[in-house]
């Protein structure tokens, strides 16, 4: 018979065999950038693209499609400059609510059930829009249709994100970028095919013309990538970081079953770390996590407090400003000309001459309100110009990963700020349609390099509010670009001109602070 304490001395001594065994183990845990690398890459990942690129493509659908039909609306809602500057900024205030907001829920309770509320927020606000017969229930329908919009662009790429290996990151971010111009050029050729039409329902109380069928028709994007979600995954990436390990394992088998049919070899990863700084501390932490239950309420405001402010402190409070200056600057200029592209357009081809030739003529008779419903011209160069997008995204598909997110905005910030000078000295349609394909093609560099310095730049506990943040800051950008069009264009459309190519060159020189995050773990 054993004594007591020999009793004791064995427990202790298989304790201390069984601790270390579990502590090698921990040393050879797998990290979530070598646990998506062994899924390999394929079918799942094409899905997610085709999905989170419709997602992206409705977002820019309902964004842009509004600027195609001031020229038309102008007569039902009897629209001054100012009331279009206002509905081109209320979907930018409604997304800088959103983005904030559905961001940080993004953070704490998941990408996939945030994508399909927002969704379906963008996609009923929209088309209940499409109905109104007043300029203010317009203005609000669109408010709250922005606000869904906000939420679903940043968690997009988050989610997108989160199932790239690194190796594929730069590239495949920037192939999604590049549905944004697939959603304007799907909005700029329904326009021009619907709005001109002389269709609709007509009766002395209600009306339903040409282009409000095109905005109903608009909602259907976002309402059908709403629909698809429901059959996606959560990101393990998001369920690694909030302690729920193996449900990252189940979807991350399922993503390797779906890639690798035929494969002998099944699966084989038990323990994954989020990354290689620390294995073992990383493994505590998501152990000790795994019992949390996320509550809404009072919590949720203090998680995204929480969130923000660690955005605020070191080492990340840099990236951050710099971050929100560059997202300010470039939503101000871009969003400020291209929203009012359509409009200028219009003017060009009504009046001759550069778009700042026709301010005696529109101020003359301002007080008309005579309604002319543009011609194919407008929504040809509207179409052609969203086209001039596809350049930028080959560039960027390519060369993202060679010359390195940094370097590819900068140039895309200043060569789109040198663009915009030289707007009001063109002298005809052809002219400016030209530079404005050439604004548009160089912007999108910008665009797409943001785009993927925002997913990088950021750990995965506070990406979302990140990206949800640098929104917000893009949004009153974009709010300030259209309302200043807005106010000053009928004045003369140099002065806007001006404090958008002032803008787009102090975001490019800003940009130059940036770290580099080419080919680099994100943790």
């Amino acid at each position: 018979m054993m004594t007591e304490e020999a009793k004791n001395s064995d427990h202790d001594e298989r304790s201390h065999l069984m601790s270390t065994e579990q502590g090698c183990n921990n040393l050879y845990a797998v990290t979530y950038e070598e646990a998506i690398s062994k899924t390999g890459y394929g079918k799942f990942h094409f899905m997610v693209l085709a999905l989170c690129g419709w997602a992206v493509s409705s977002d820019a659908i309902e964004v842009l499609s509004i600027s195609f039909v001031l020229p038309a609306a102008q007569c039902d809602l009897n629209l001054t400059s100012n009331d279009k500057g206002w509905l081109n900024s209320i979907i930018f205030v409604g997304m800088m609510l959103g983005g904030y907001g559905w961001g940080s829920l993004a953070d704490h309770y998941g990408r996939r059930q945030v994508l399909l509320g927002s969704l379906t927020v963008n996609g009923l606000a929209a088309l209940a829009s499409s109905f109104s017969q007043t300029f203010w229930l317009f203005l609000l329908l669109r408010l709250f249709s922005g606000i869904g919009v906000g939420g679903s662009i940043p968690v997009i790429f988050s989610y997108f994100t989160e199932f790239q290996p690194k190796e594929k990151r730069g590239t495949m971010i920037s192939v999604l970028a590049t549905f944004w111009m697939f959603g304007n050029i799907i909005a700029a050729g329904l326009a021009w095919i619907i709005v001109p039409l002389d269709i609709g329902y007509f009766s002395s109380t209600f009306t339903y013309d040409s282009w409000r069928i095109f905005i109903a028709i608009c909602t259907f994007p976002s309402l059908s990538s709403a629909a698809l979600f429901f059959l996606m995954p959560e990101s393990p990436k998001f369920l690694l970081n909030v302690g729920k390990a193996e449900q990252a394992a189940v979807v991350l088998k399922k993503v390797y079953d779906i890639n690798n049919p035929k494969a002998i070899i099944p699966f084989e990863v038990e323990t994954i770390v989020l990354s290689s700084d620390n294995k073992t501390e990383s493994l505590h932490r998501i152990n000790a996590n795994k019992n949390v239950k996320h509550t809404c309420g009072s919590k949720s405001v203090t998680r995204l407090l929480n969130s923000t402010f660690e955005l605020l402190q070191a080492p990340l409070r840099r990236s951050t400003i710099i971050l929100l200056t560059v997202s300010f600057t470039i939503s101000f200029g871009y969003y400020g000309l291209w929203m009012w592209f359509p409009e200028l357009f219009s003017r060009v081809e009504k009046y001759g001459g550069s778009p700042c030739d026709h301010v005696k003529v529109v101020n003359a008779t301002s007080n008309n309100h005579t309604c002319i419903i543009p011609d194919n011209w407008t929504y040809q160069s509207g179409f052609l110009t969203a086209l001039s997008n596809l350049p930028g995204n080959l560039f960027t598909i390519f060369l993202m990963d060679r010359l390195g997110r940094k370097t590819i905005l900068v140039i895309g910030m200043l060569g789109s700020g040198v663009s915009v000078f030289f707007i009001p000295l063109i002298h005809n349609k052809i002219q400016n349609l030209l530079l404005s394909c050439t604004f548009g093609l160089i912007s999108t560099l910008a665009w797409n390099a943001l785009d993927v310095l925002q997913a990088e730049l950021f750990p995965t506990g506070v990406r979302s509010t990140a990206m949800g943040l640098s929104s917000a800051a893009s949004r009153i950008g974009a709010i300030l670009g259209n309302l200043a069009f807005g106010e000053l264009v009928d004045v003369h459309c140099a002065v806007p001109m001006i404090m958008v190519a002032a803008l787009l060159v102090l975001g490019g020189l800003t940009s130059l602070k940036l770290p580099n995050t080419t080919k680099i773990d994100i943790h």
